[in-house]
């Protein structure tokens, strides 16, 4: 049998890698067999098994993936939508529903490293749905995270116009865009590496401004403001007393639950980032446990002091766009601490363009393995010598222009319909996620495999999936609730009623059509757990003695070396 041929880039010159060349734009000849077999002496055919890899190149570095782990999707949804959310449902109703989706997120990326440690195959969470779970499902939910991200960019790109409005108004937002939407396109030039790189630096800068938002506001919660301020005599609890913990009781509950999924968007971007790992098993678990670590010191605490901080009923929180309603903003104004409101507000416009580029990364790479699966045009499985998704990343990109209908007068309705049309998509992928779980581990399980045989195992097993399963279910039926009977309750005509439900849920009849259009078309049935194919991309072929012997030698280690394994990485 004819061995596959591997490509060897570094063969090319430095300006093609970089994708700064012509030469770069032309089709890459195969795979590069760049990503890291484990166990391969139990493997029958090793060539075949290295070249059966994504055509996209293992280029990110482990600081990259830790840093989309843990700063990824930190942006709007924690910077200024949980503004709205503290309005909404008070202080309690914000940290109630934080840590219970914090929660389900650690259970829902602890099952995507467990099987992207296994199979770090392209397009990560939507090709691991065709296999185990139903190609006409996963069909649905690919198109529905595509069109998800797609529209998210030319927000995003509005929102960072609406942003630098905090500083001027003078110059007409159709600029902004302009400059944001080429800064962008520059970025995706240089292909995994410029959306990696703007993101562990932009992940940094986030992580700083939090950090020290923390600190500063333990001392002004202390009445160590400075004077002339809010904060300059002990605050405490006092928030909590008087407006009190919730705004709009059970009902308000509800809608924060809404906000908070939403808040944590993009934190299934590490399990697609997976397959440009050249050695996942190394670099998942730290950005994995790493995602904790973000949802417990950077959401949680972050939360809490703002509901200390500012009453929910905050005239502020709901009256302007962009900045000027986020809580993080509004608490350094009450402060009078000059100059960092203006830092924050620049954090926030670099945020709001890191997800942003987030967009062009996340569903450029899954329209790609919609094409390689066969459900998309096949244009878009196009990766060039730069290891760029061509045709899917200009798709993505073409999107971005949208944003200059906000310049216009209906602006506004126009993207209201068009989030309508993806607003669950995230829901949807952790939904599929945890099912992917039960399901491999099933046919893991009938197949006569082990699960000491697997290099990484969720933390709560298949529990932990179910729970992440029940708490989207929850969501979902939150989010019917809310929009059934809103928070501000039900005003206008039976039009307008209808509208504003369906402007919240026309994702889920959506979804459901792409699912039967899925099936007409392809004619496929879920497969039973004794025909799933658990070796198709497979990178670890370690035996069940081969891993109690790796893990009895790693018990040999010092304490502070195994607690810090535990809590960090592997």
């Amino acid at each position: 049998m004819r061995q596959p041929e591997l490509y060897d880039p570094s063969k090319e010159s430095r300006w093609t890698r970089l994708g700064l060349s012509l030469e770069s734009f032309k089709r890459a000849p195969g795979t590069t067999g760049g990503q890291v077999v484990v166990g391969d002496h139990n493997a029958e055919d090793l060539e075949r098994i290295k070249a059966d890899a994504p055509m996209l190149q293992q280029k990110m570095k482990p600081r990259h993936l830790q840093m989309i782990a843990v700063g990824g999707s930190i942006g709007t949804g924690l910077f200024v939508g949980s503004g709205s959310a503290l309005n909404a449902g008070g202080p309690a109703a914000v940290l109630i529903a934080w840590i219970l989706i914090g929660a389900m997120l650690i259970n829902v990326t602890q099952a995507l490293g467990e099987m992207s440690i296994l199979y770090p195959v392209s397009g990560g969470f939507y090709t691991l749905a065709v296999r185990f779970l139903d190609p006409s499902f996963a069909f649905a939910m690919g198109w529905n995270y595509v069109l998800q991200w797609a529209v998210v960019l030319p927000l995003e790109i509005t929102v960072a116009g609406t942003t630098v409005q905090y500083w001027t108004k003078d110059v007409n937002i159709a600029v902004w865009i302009t400059i944001f939407w080429i800064v962008i396109l520059i970025a995706s030039v240089f292909g995994t590496l410029g959306f990696a790189e703007e993101e562990f630096w932009s992940s940094c800068l986030k992580l700083l401004v939090v950090v020290m938002f923390i600190f500063i506001g333990i001392i002004c919660i202390c009445g160590g403001g400075p004077d002339g301020g809010m904060y300059e005599t002990y605050l405490g609890g006092k928030r909590w007393q008087d407006p009190g913990p919730f705004a709009h009781g059970f009902k308000g509950v509800c809608a924060v639950f809404v906000t908070a999924a939403f808040s944590f968007s993009g934190t299934e971007l590490v399990g697609l980032a997976a397959s440009e790992t050249p050695n996942p098993r190394e670099t998942m678990p730290t950005a994995v446990k790493g995602t904790f670590w973000r949802i417990t010191i950077i959401y949680i605490t972050s939360l809490t002091i703002i509901g200390l901080l500012i009453p929910y009923d905050e005239p502020r929180l709901l009256g302007g766009g962009g900045s000027a309603a986020s809580p993080f903003v509004i608490a350094l104004d009450n402060a009078r601490i000059k100059g960092l409101n203006h830092f924050v507000n620049a954090t926030i416009c670099v945020s709001v363009l890191s997800i942003g580029l987030s967009s062009v990364y996340g569903g450029s790479r899954t329209l790609t393995a919609l094409a390689e699966t066969g459900y998309a045009p096949k244009i878009f499985a196009y990766v060039d010598k730069s290891s760029r998704p061509l045709f899917s990343v200009i798709a993505i990109l073409a999107f971005g222009p949208l944003a200059y209908i906000n310049v216009g007068t209906s602006g506004d309705l126009v993207f209201k319909w068009l989030l309508a049309l993806s607003g669950l998509s995230t829901l949807f992928t952790w939904l599929a996620v945890c099912l992917c779980h039960i399901r491999f581990r099933k046919a893991w399980k009938v197949q006569g495999h082990s699960v000491e045989e697997l290099p990484f195992q969720a933390l709560g097993g298949v529990y932990g999936s179910w729970f992440g399963t029940i708490l989207v279910c929850l969501v979902l039926i939150a989010q019917f609730y809310v929009a059934v009977w809103p928070v501000e309750g039900q005003a206008g005509s039976p039009t307008e009623i209808l509208e504003d439900f369906f402007s919240s849920y026309l994702a889920a009849p959506v979804m459901l059509l792409f699912w039967v259009i899925g099936y007409l078309w392809k004619r496929t049935l879920p497969q039973s757990a004794s025909d799933i194919d658990l070796d198709s991309g497979r990178k670890s072929w370690l035996t069940v003695e081969e891993m109690r012997l790796y893990r009895a030698e790693r018990r040999l280690a010092p304490f502070h070396i195994r607690l810090y394994r535990m809590l960090f990485t592997n």
